[in-house]
């Protein structure tokens, strides 16, 4: 673990969600630590991504409770509203709106959602382009970027609203193979400042580098928690084993 944890970040207790009849998260309980780098793998289908989608309002639940930094999460927009002010999120398809500039993207929601004035957010969205190394990019749109720049302009994006929590949502899976490593690059950095980071991904040698814990989800639940060390090399369960002979070989 960090060192520096002074407290909870996110504190999931006894959470289920259901999509119609079919219940895609079965009791969840997970508890995140300020500082700490959180990996979440597993199966596709296994509810990784909609549990960390909870964890800001992005997806409803039905039982259970989330609390973040504290505040508990309800659908009631002035919660939503407080939870989102300290949560970033990085998306797989990266989101940006396609008709405007690359600074534009990261000005926006300051001055919106947090009442910033223009020159304030803009200096801030400069410092965070520099910060992931795209800062030559500003005035681009987003269409005359690679896919690793706009993954990028998307964490800085995130930045930009300074969050205690920054979750990434499969944030290479969207990219070619050879813009996966600026990314991963640009993570690693950001996990080294001490944010607390929540990861859904599928590279094993981020998980391994990066995370001080690593959650396996399969069949809507966590099946195992455990330090990289512990996981990769004396795994509990006999699923964790499984996934991973699939992935590592």
């Amino acid at each position: 673990m960090s060192k520096g944890h002074t407290g909870r970040s996110v504190e999931i207790q006894n959470m289920s969600k259901w999509f119609g009849e079919f219940r895609v998260l079965t009791d969840i309980n997970f508890t995140v630590n300020q500082g700490e780098r959180i990996v979440v793998c597993g199966p596709s289908g296994s509810g990784k991504s909609t549990m960390i989608r909870c964890i800001n309002g992005l997806e409803p639940f039905q039982e259970g409770k989330v609390q973040v930094n504290g505040v508990e999460l309800t659908q009631k927009p002035r919660v939503l509203e407080n939870v989102r002010r300290n949560v970033g999120m990085v998306f797989q398809q990266f989101n940006l709106f396609p008709h405007l500039t690359v600074l534009e993207n990261c000005t926006l929601a300051p001055m919106w959602a947090h009442k910033v004035s223009p020159k304030q957010a803009e200096e801030r969205a400069r410092q965070y382009l520099e910060r992931v190394r795209i800062k030559e990019h500003a005035h681009k749109y987003p269409n005359q970027l690679s896919g690793g720049q706009q993954q990028r302009v998307a964490i800085a994006r995130s930045l930009c609203v300074q969050p205690s929590i920054i979750l990434f949502d499969e944030p290479t899976s969207a990219l070619d193979p050879e813009m996966v490593k600026e990314v991963l690059e640009t993570m690693t950095d950001l996990a080294e400042d001490g944010m607390t980071i929540i990861c859904v991904t599928h590279e094993m040698g981020f998980a391994r580098k990066v995370a001080d814990r690593i959650v396996f989800m399969d069949g809507g639940g966590i099946i195992e928690e455990a330090t990289p060390s512990v996981f990769f090399h004396e795994p509990k369960e006999e699923r964790t084993r499984k996934f991973l002979e699939q992935v590592l070989n």
